[in-house]
This record gives structure tokens, sequence and C-alpha cells, in this order.
């Protein structure tokens, strides 16, 4: 009996397919006598004793006697008289295991007595544990039916309700029975039914669960998470669907806050962002009528007072209501003749006084109209675009005032048309939270287009009114304020240009660039100006003019703790030699361009001494000497036409070059102007060649250098002989004549007698004497003494110290300059 029988091993061997397998229910047949009749295999699996054994045998031999503490063990007799007496009896037993373990067992027996009349008795076992487990099972998925607070079915695989618990019942709107039985369609509205049997029997076919799938209730406003799980039996068998459903309202209604919380926050940052870089008003305007449609509105406008659009002062308080507003910014959802008329940028609208938004405008308190009634009343009160709105279906408005420094600088108006949800308070409150950082941007807007057309103004100003056109020179220029490749948003900034007559009929050119925008720029480009055009009258040689300046730089600085940092170009051309003596101050080179054998122009830098920018203390400044062509041009420009971030100037040069090389030789200087500024977009703020954006300001001067007309110069060297002054006196009259200027022959005689005289007196060396013929007569008498002749006031009875002063008092102007060896008097007369 110690061997476990074949038949147990088999039952061992069988996996549980249904209830009855897992409560493990065995069948014993007893005579009255209570000796074995029969014995199931169940029994032999429950205690182990094989049914050969069994048989034959009276099974109280095999009952332990020994019951738990706290219980009475039951006796034989007790269950022989509940059989006689009630013919049914049910208790536990507690019974011997082949291997000697005790199994108790529920027992059921009853008394039968069959047709052939000898009566036996049937009893069923099931073993305590496995029965206990199933019964605790059962009690728990009772009581979570009954106390769950979410809702709770089964289905069957026809999807019918087969139990439902009473929450479940409250969620639909129906009591249990009318549930029971019936499928979706005849328990929950078919919009509702129609998804739910498509998830379910997705749920049946597939074994794959859903959960949390949120779906709107039957009354059409809650909201439910819907689960389901499909019931498999343990011989995988599809025994239906179970599910669980929760009401989600205030959940959904909970995220949806949060949701619109964090999208309010999201469109302030994204407003904060968009205007925070402008300093435009109508760019402003213009980015917060965009970017509020249609994530916020379906229509939007913002108007301002024209002070405010104009960089102009803000409105006083109590500001006549009818004033017309500009509107500068307008964005819609949809487009069409009515949206044009209402808003359409640009055009002024006026607002009668009683009128919601002239109340605004006044009051400087937000209005929200939340019905077409509110609309149309708004109409009847005088407001035209009140009616224009509900045209459009406008169901919802909002008119906010736009405010800085406790002032109204305009309105921001909203709406939502059609099946939007209509404007509340907390989208009140927010649009005037957007109003307000809007109000802060268009004021420092304003501000800052106050500042810059101040700058502009001065720097306009300060740049040359008109400039001339010496003979033997053509000249054109441009110049681009910085800020933006618009006009509109131009930025005054350091860079300027000057053309500057001087004795002989030379002519200075100059290019400068102060580091920096606005005022202080524009006044420091000013102060630099005027001193190279004050220094230019010395007729000092370029690089010792460029010394000058810079000795200055602590006075034309833009301020006591500010350097000086400034570049700079200063070129002088003589036409009657042809020549040019440029030096630079830390500036870009020139461009010189040559006619070729092809009839175009060779483009190429100026090669020459480099100096340090201006405001670098005790540096030498070196010129350079040019011969040039007739109708060679000289380019001189700022680095703001080249120079872009990211990339190294020369890439910036080498494209100017580029440009400017093979352009006929014969193009309009006009139109060379053009083109350079049209061919060599400034750039984006990245520094993007060809994309146009923020730029610094340029200033381009060209100048075509020809020489004055044939026969026009006469010159001659005479030694300092007592006999130079006649024979200069005589050569001077003779070729005037020859020119046909004998009406200057006196005049210039005597001047020219009393600078070669006095050049005898002091120099002792050889006397040059040079006349050029232009838009007036340039004499120049030259000696090797370096020291410049002065103009003394001569006593009564003084027989000299009268030459200067009668230079000074008959020419239109005169002067003195230094040459290599020695100095140069020149003097000026008018050709009549």
């Amino acid at each position: 009996m110690s061997d476990t029988p074949k038949s147990f091993q088999g039952a061992v061997e069988r996996v549980a397919t249904s209830l009855l397998d897992t409560l493990r229910v065995g069948v014993v047949m007893f005579d009255t006598g209570g000796y074995v009749l029969l014995w199931s295999p169940m029994v032999e699996e429950i205690l182990g004793w094989p049914a050969e054994h069994m048989t034959g045998r009276h099974y109280a031999g095999y009952l332990v006697h020994d019951a738990p503490s706290g219980t009475a063990p039951v006796e034989e007799g007790d269950i022989y008289t509940a059989l006689r007496e009630e013919r049914y009896w049910r208790g536990i037993l507690r019974v011997r295991h082949l291997d000697g373990r005790t199994v108790e067992v529920e027992a059921r027996a009853s008394l039968l007595t069959p047709s052939n009349g000898k009566p036996f008795i049937l009893a069923n076992i099931v073993e305590t544990s496995r029965l206990r487990a199933v019964e605790h099972d059962l009690a728990a998925l009772d009581a979570l039916f009954v106390s769950s607070p979410l809702g709770i079915a089964v289905f069957d695989p026809e999807q019918r309700y087969v139990r439902v618990n009473e929450s479940l019942a409250r969620l639909v709107g129906k009591p249990v029975a009318d549930i029971l039985g019936r499928t979706l369609h005849e328990v929950l509205p078919s919009r509702m039914a129609d998804d739910l049997a498509q998830i379910q029997k997705l749920v049946l076919d597939t074994g794959r669960p859903v959960v949390d799938t949120v779906l709107l209730g039957p009354d059409g406003h809650s909201w439910r998470s819907v689960s389901y799980g499909r019931l498999t039996g343990r011989d995988g068998r599809v025994l239906g669907i179970s599910s669980t459903i929760m009401d989600v309202t205030e959940r959904r209604d909970a995220l949806e806050k949060i949701e619109r919380a964090r999208q309010r926050l999201k469109l302030l940052d994204d407003i904060g962002v968009t205007l925070g870089d402008l300093l435009d008003v109508r760019r402003i305007s213009e980015e917060l009528a965009r970017t509020l449609v249609p994530r916020f509105a379906d229509y939007s406008s913002v108007m301002l007072h024209g002070g405010v659009a104009h960089g102009g002062e803000l409105p006083r308080p109590g500001h006549p209501p009818r004033t017309p507003l500009l509107q500068l910014g307008a964005e819609a959802r949809d487009r069409g003749p009515a949206v044009e008329h209402l808003l359409r940028a640009g055009q002024a609208v006026a607002f009668d006084a009683g009128s919601v938004f002239g109340e605004v405008l006044t009051s400087a308190a937000s209005h929200l109209m939340v019905s077409r009634d509110e609309l149309l009343s708004a109409a009847r009160a005088g407001d035209s675009g009140a009616r224009v709105a509900a045209d459009l279906d406008i169901h919802s408005l909002m008119a906010v005032p736009l405010r800085a420094r406790g002032t109204v600088l305009g309105l921001l108006v909203l709406g939502r048309a059609g099946g939007r949800a209509p404007f509340d308070r907390d989208d009140l409150a927010l649009a005037a939270e957007l109003a307000g950082r809007a109000g802060i941007s268009l004021d420092n807007a304003r501000l800052y287009t106050r500042e810059r057309e101040s700058a502009l103004m001065l720097q306009r100003s300060l740049l040359p009114q008109r400039v001339p056109s010496p003979p033997g020179v053509r000249v054109a220029y441009r110049y681009v304020p910085g800020g933006s490749a618009t006009e509109a948003e131009a930025e005054a900034g350091g860079d300027w240009f000057d053309v500057i007559p001087l004795a002989g009929g030379r002519v200075a050119f100059v290019v400068g660039d102060v580091m920096g925008h606005g005022l202080r720029a524009a006044a420091t480009m000013g102060r630099l100006r005027t001193a190279v055009r004050t220094l230019a009258g010395l007729d000092l040689p370029p690089g010792e003019l460029l010394r000058r300046v810079n000795d200055l730089a602590d006075d034309l600085a833009p301020g006591p703790d500010e350097p000086l940092m400034a570049t700079c170009v200063y070129t002088v051309y003589d036409p009657s030699t042809r020549h040019c003596t440029l030096s630079t101050a830390g500036h870009v080179p020139p461009l010189l361009l040559t006619g070729s054998p092809a009839g175009v122009w060779d483009a190429a830098p100026v090669q020459g001494p480099v100096g340090p920018p201006l405001g670098v203390d005790d540096v030498p400044f070196e010129s350079v000497t040019l011969t040039v062509d007739e109708g060679a041009v000289l380019v001189l420009y700022t680095d703001g036409l080249i120079e872009h971030r990211g990339e190294d100037i020369t890439e910036g040069l080498d494209r100017l070059v580029s440009l400017l090389g093979g352009l006929p030789a014969r193009t309009c200087l006009e139109d060379v102007c053009d083109r350079v500024l049209a061919g060599l977009d400034p750039g984006d703020e990245s520094g993007t060649p060809g994309v146009p954006g923020t730029v610094d300001d340029v200033a381009l001067l060209l100048a075509r250098l020809g020489g004055l007309p044939e026969g026009s110069i006469a010159s001659w060297v005479f030694p300092a002989e007592t006999t130079a002054a006649r024979r200069a006196r005589d050569a001077v009259r003779k070729n005037l004549h020859d020119w046909g200027l004998g009406a200057l022959a006196d005049d210039t005689v005597l001047l020219v007698s009393e600078l070669v005289t006095n050049s005898l007196r002091h120099a002792h060396g050889p006397i040059g004497v040079r006349m050029v013929r232009g838009s007036s007569l340039l004499v120049e008498v030259s000696d090797p003494l370096p020291a410049p002749p002065r103009e003394r006031s001569a006593g009564v009875d003084d027989e000299g110290g009268r030459g200067i002063q009668l230079v000074a008092r008959g020419a239109r102007r005169w002067g003195t300059r230094h040459g290599p060896i020695g100095k140069t008097v020149w003097f000026e007369l008018p050709i009549p």
C-alpha cells in the first residue's frame, strides 16, 4: 500500500478545467451497515486509498476521532441517527490519508431507497481547504459587487449583461432588473452603445484588455472611464467579459482646468517671447493680433492713439473718446468682405462716448460681452462695429484697454464666433494680463521710436547738407541708417562722410565710423566730423590731420568714462596733378576702379599703411600717394557694407570687389551706388548674407577722379635774384591775357609781386609760381623756408610788413601749406 496507485497518478496529472475539478467532489456509497459499496476515483485523489482496497471495508476504521480544539468529534451514532430521522446528514469528518496524514473533508450523506427496496447511503465529500478558498473568493466577489463605488458588470459571450452591481445601475440610470439579460443597445444610448460594443468585440476577439477609455456619458455631459477584460475558463473557453466603469467627470474637469491653465501660461510666455525683442509699435501690434488667433480668439484687433503709433507723447488723461484710433494690428480666422471692412489694417476708428469701446477708453476698465443680444445692444448704442461683428456670427467679445504709465494707449478687441465656447471671466483676466504686457512693450517701442527719430534727425543734420562738385571730380554717395534693412526701423549710428574743398582746387574725401548707435554715437560723429573739417582748413597732410584728430580723442569721446573708438579714412586729391594721398585709421581699405582695355572696371583695394583706430594714444599715421588714371573711381565706404556676423570681413570685401569689377567703365556713379546697395544685402541678425534683417549703418562715397582741362595750369621757377619779382609779374600778366582773364591781371600781379618779394627777403632759395584756372583763379608761391608768413599790422612809418595784409584783403581766401621741403602760400581770386 506504500506505492501510489496508477489511477491516482493519472488523476494528479489531469488539469482542472472546471469548478468541479477545482473543488474535487468525491462520491462514496455505503450500505446501511457502513460498509463501502462504491469508491469513486475522485475519492482516491482526495484520500489516496484505492477503490479495490476500500470496497467491502467499514468506513469507521478510517476516521480520526481527535477533533480540533474547541470542537466535538463526530460520533458514528449521530450520523446514523440523522439519516434514520431526516434521511440526510452533513458535517465535517477527519479521515486518515493513505500516507498517514489527516484530511479534513466536508461530507453530505443521504439515505436512499431504490425500487428493489434495499436502502443505501450515498455521500459526497469535498476537501474543506479547497471549499473554503472558493467560498472566500465568492464572498470577496459578492462584497466587491455590493460595496464597490465603481460600476461593475459581467457580460456573456453574446455581450449580454449577466451580473451588475448597484453602482453601475446608478451610472446607467436604470434598475438592476432592467439591465440583466439585455445588450448594450437595449440599455445605453445608441451612440455610446456603438462605441462600447466595438470595444467589447475587440476584447472578445483578441483577449487584449482595454483600460481607462474615456467616453461621454449617457446624459451627454458627464464622462465615463471604461475598462474591459476577457473572462476565460481553465479549459480556455471564453466565458464573457468583465468591465468596470467609473465616473471621471470631476477628474476630467480638473485635468481640463490644469490644461487650460497650462495653455494660458504658454500663451503668456509666447506673447512675451514674441514681443520681447520688438521695438516697433506697428510690428508689436501685428504680432500681438496674429498670436492670439486662433489660439485664444477668432478675431483680434489692436487699436492705438496716433501719438503712440508715431512715437509721440502719451495721450493726456481725459482724452476725447471720439479721437480716432489707428488699427495697426488685425487678424481673423476667416477672411471675407465683412472681415476686410471691420479689420482693415491702418484704418482710423472713432468711437462714440456712450459706446462700449468709448467707455473702456474713458474708464480704463475691461468689458466682456457674452451674447449676441449684448452685441446688438452695443450696436444700437451707436457702435457700428458691434453690428458688423454680429453679422460675422461673433457671439462673444472683449474690449481690453492697453495701458502703460497709468495711461490708456489704445484697445485690444477680441471676438469668438461660431460654435466656439464664449469668453468667461477667466478669459477676461487673461486678456487683461496680455494687454498689460503688450502695453509695456508698446510704450517701450514708442519711447524707442521717439529716441530713434531724434537720433536720426540729429544725424541727418550733422551729415553734409550739400556735397560740392569741385572741378575735375564727380561725386555720388549714399547713407543707409542701421538697425534694419527697412527704413521704418532705421537706427541712427556713427557712420559719416564728407567732401571738403581745399586750396588749389584740391578736394578731401572723408569716410568715418564711430562705434555704437543712437544719440551718443550720432553726437560723437558730429564732433568728429567738425574736428576733421576744421583741421582740413589748415591744409594738413592726411597723416598729420589724423594724428591731430587723435590728439583730441579725449574731447571727442562720448563720455568721461567712454573712450573714443572710431575709424576713418582721409584722402586728398589734386586734379591738377592727379595725385591722390590718403591715410587710414583702422578703417576698411578703399577701392580703386580703373578702366581696362575691354571697357570695364578692374577693382582692387588700395594698398597702403593702415594706422590704428582713433582713440589709441601715441601712434603715428602714415600716408600713401597714388597717381591715378583719368576717370578712375575711388570708392570709400564703412564696414557695415561688407561685414557680416559669423564670417571674416575679407569675404565681404571680396564680394564687393567682385560686384564692382566688370562693370562698364562709363556707368553712372549714381547707378553704381544703387547696384552696390542692392547687390550686397546687409544680412540678417545671424549674419547670413542675402537675407534682410538687422544691420549696421552704411556710408558709401564714390568719386570719379579727373584732371583739369588742358591749358588750365601754368607754373614757373625763378632763382632768388632781385629780378625774380619783375619776371614773375611779367609771366603772370602775359598768361592771364592768354587765358582771357586780363581783368584780373592788375590784382593778381600785385599780390604775386608781394609774395615773391617776401620770399626773396626771407627764403634765399628758388621761388616757384603756379597758377590754376578752374571755378576760381588759384595762385601759389613756393619757397624753401618752412616758417609760414604772418599777417601783422605795419606802422605809418614802416616801409614793409604790408604784403600779407594786401593778400588777405585782396584775395577771396588765402592760406599756407607745408610741403616736403618748404612751404606754399596761396590765394584765390574769383573769376568774373
